[in-house]
């Protein structure tokens, strides 16, 4: 018995994805199940097991069940897995999960039963000069489970009106299920019948938010409609209570003492979570010794606690700008593990060496324990290097010194990233300040100053050390990785920048140097803002790998994140894979479950920059509502068949001229120059060019904003 049990599992090790993979290549057809077994030379025994591996394909989308209980590979069958996205006029795109595939463009009769979000096989049908053209033929996994909308109520029933115009049925409410929520509140519904040809959703009331107008609501939107954690569990914050508020003697052992070394935190004016710390000291030599220290995060959060599994969940902190939503609990990360000044904490320290011209001459990394003196913010260092502040200068006296050497070395560093190729995006970045009631009361441009440089600089050289010594090291790690952008968004961006008087070599298809040289003659004009977003969406989005295949941005050979494990769990695994190291412990990840971590972080960030980027632009639209008539300098940033995007100067609020809007001349949209031509007068509207609107209309509701073009 125990013999035939004993073969059964070892021709079961034969049933890998890959080897399925391989053998549907090599027969080139769709294949029964038992013809699979056949192949592997299986017995029925082995069915059972079999079909759990092809129904797993089947999930990943890497094999597609088809009619007569057949088997095939999307690809040989005209078929695409991808996700929906759908606009708000009833059409909808598959975004294929395979990098380089062309999106399929479905139209509203063949999206079928998909909802945007939904992850589906698609069927290419026809392939036009627009691109390819296909249907809806399976979803293969829900992208939504609630929806945020205004609830509404008709004379026999309720329903709700999804807030994202990209959700194209109105979600019906069963009577009982509402919570008693108002006309026109905006509430949380919980789908639980999804859209069928005959049906449209169904879905039940959890939570009533507010009425539209009501700024507090705004945060609480965002969180519900991208569904970010934003509640611990009673298990994660009974071990975060448990733990000591400061170390003991005994978390000190075995810990290299840095309390004697002039150490501070530099960060922004409303930050409250301290991770990086950095000293510095003049070698015999003239060269510099950095001290990079950051948190030990991972000396109090084990693997495997409810603390951290909440952590890996939401895998980033997510900042509003009324608020953070933590990765960690405050006790955690505003205090336990917070570099506050004068305070003993352990960390983890990259002691970087370099010689007088800034070249690297070595590195070392040790857990430590440190005691900041100071906790500076960007303005403070700001107004001390650049400004010369006296009384700034007089009260940090003791600190001189040390902000002296550290901005001659993050110069010299800086310096040499620029010159092996590092694409520097000087984009301004809006700050919402709000009033007392949560209104937008202004926005202002984000300085990025000296100060911001010299952690930047620091930050990117201890990134960089960690990666490089783990990969010469030959140790699974997980990588910040940025791919070149492909050959057919490197030559729209060439041919787009030629209509702007730029040139660029077609033979830099994989450099970052030729987009560094162009970023760097755009410097001071007028469309510099303009060409830093067109290329910004050339780019790949970086994320987290376990293969190395370097970071484009950064021209860096190996990039990770090693700096801030309190708002990033990525840090977290960085510093608990480099601590096994140093102490020559025995890694037990594989690299299959490595790459299933980094796929999730990467795409938890993702959905973390999203929220953000869409409650910054709702306070801006808010921030409008009481400027229409006011006039406002702009720069057109997008051109389309239906008019231009303008964005505002000073205040970072885009809007939208309608070609309608524009009496003096019939406009039409050249694509291959990429601007609105007049028939009769040949004037033009091209990205880039400055222009004067007034605000016409604001429709906070949909986030629209209209302007109408000043003579």
């Amino acid at each position: 018995m125990r013999r035939k049990e004993k073969k059964i599992k070892d021709r079961e090790k034969i049933l890998t994805a890959e080897e399925i993979l391989r053998l549907m290549e090599e027969e080139d057809r769709p294949l029964l199940l038992r013809e699979i077994l056949q192949r592997f030379g299986l017995g029925n025994e082995e069915r059972r097991s079999l079909r759990e591996r092809l129904r797993d394909l089947a999930d990943e989308g890497k094999i597609v069940r088809i009619r007569g209980n057949r088997y095939g590979l999307p690809l040989k069958m005209n078929l695409m897995v991808g996700k929906v996205r759908c606009h708000p006029d009833g059409y909808g795109f598959v975004i294929p999960e395979k990098e380089g595939e062309e999106d399929i463009f479905v139209n509203p009769r063949n999206l079928k039963e998909a909802m945007h979000g939904d992850r589906v096989v698609a069927r290419v049908e026809s392939i036009r000069k627009k691109g390819k053209e296909g249907s809806v033929i399976r979803i293969l996994e829900r992208g939504l489970r609630k929806i945020v909308g205004r609830f509404m109520k008709a004379t026999n029933y309720s329903y709700v009106i999804p807030e994202d115009e990209r959700l194209l049925q109105e979600v019906f409410i069963p009577e009982g299920q509402t919570k008693k929520a108002r006309p026109n509140q905006i509430v949380v519904a919980e789908i639980t019948r999804y859209p069928t040809e005959r049906a449209r959703p169904e879905g039940r009331v959890t939570h009533i938010l507010g009425y539209p107008d009501d700024p507090e609501i705004l945060p609480q939107i965002i969180i519900h409609k991208h569904d970010l954690p934003h509640r611990f569990s009673p298990a994660a914050l009974k071990e975060v209570r448990s733990l000591p508020s400061s170390p003991g003697i005994e978390d000190e052992s075995g810990r290299i003492d840095l309390r004697g070394i002039p150490t501070f935190t530099i960060d922004g004016e409303n930050a409250k979570d301290f991770d990086d710390a950095v000293s510095i000291e003049e070698d015999s030599d003239g060269g510099m010794n950095l001290y990079v220290s950051i948190s030990d995060v991972s000396h109090y959060v084990e693997e495997g606690t409810s603390l951290d599994e909440e952590a890996y969940f939401r895998g980033t902190s997510v900042y509003f700008p009324d608020r953070a939503i933590s990765m960690f609990p405050p006790e955690l990360s505003n205090e336990i593990c917070c570099l506050h000044p004068r305070a003993d904490r352990l960390t983890l320290t990259v002691e970087l060496k370099y010689y007088p011209n800034g070249e690297p001459k070595g590195f070392r990394f040790y857990p430590s324990v440190i005691r900041s003196n100071e906790r500076l913010t960007y303005t403070i260092v700001k107004r001390i290097l650049v400004d010369g502040d006296e009384a700034l200068i007089l009260k940090f006296n003791h600190l001189i010194p040390s902000l002296k050497r550290m901005e001659e070395l993050s110069q010299k560093l800086r310096q040499r990233r620029m010159e092996r190729g590092t694409l520097d995006f000087d984009l301004p970045e809006p700050e919402i300040i709000l009033n007392l009631q949560g209104e937008t009361e202004e926005i202002i441009r984000s300085e990025r100053n000296l100060a911001h440089q010299i952690i930047e600089e620091f930050m990117i050289a201890a990134n960089e050390a960690v990666s490089h010594f783990m990969k010469e090291k030959g140790i699974l790690f997980l990588y910040r990785i940025h791919e070149p952008p492909s050959g057919e968004s490197i030559d729209e961006f060439r041919r787009f920048i030629s209509h702007l008087g730029y040139r660029m070599r077609k033979d830099a298809d994989h450099s970052s140097r030729e987009f560094q040289r162009v970023l760097l003659e755009a410097k001071g004009r007028p469309d510099q803002g303009v060409i830093h977003h067109i290329l910004l969406r050339s780019m790949k989005w970086a994320k987290y790998s376990s293969r190395n295949i370097g970071h484009f941005g950064l021209a860096s050979d190996a990039y990770t994140h090693f700096t801030s494990p309190i708002r990033r769990y990525p840090d977290l695994i960085v510093h608990r894979l480099l601590k096994k190291v140093l102490s020559k412990e025995e890694i037990r990840t594989s690299e299959e479950e490595l790459a299933k971590k980094a796929d999730h972080l990467s795409n938890r960030e993702r959905v973390a920059m999203e929220a953000e980027r869409e409650i910054l632009g709702r306070y801006r639209v808010r921030f409008m509502k009481d400027k229409i008539g006011e006039e406002f300098e702009g720069v057109i940033s997008g051109v389309t068949a239906f008019g231009f995007f303008v964005e505002l100067k000073e205040i970072f609020v885009e809007g939208l001229v309608r070609v309608t809007s524009v009496h003096d001349d019939y406009y039409h949209y050249h694509e291959d120059k990429y601007c609105l031509l007049g028939e009769r007068t040949n004037k033009r509207f091209r990205i880039g060019d400055p222009v004067k609107v007034k605000v016409e209309r604001v429709d906070v509701e949909r986030r629209h904003i209209d302007f109408g073009l000043v003579k």
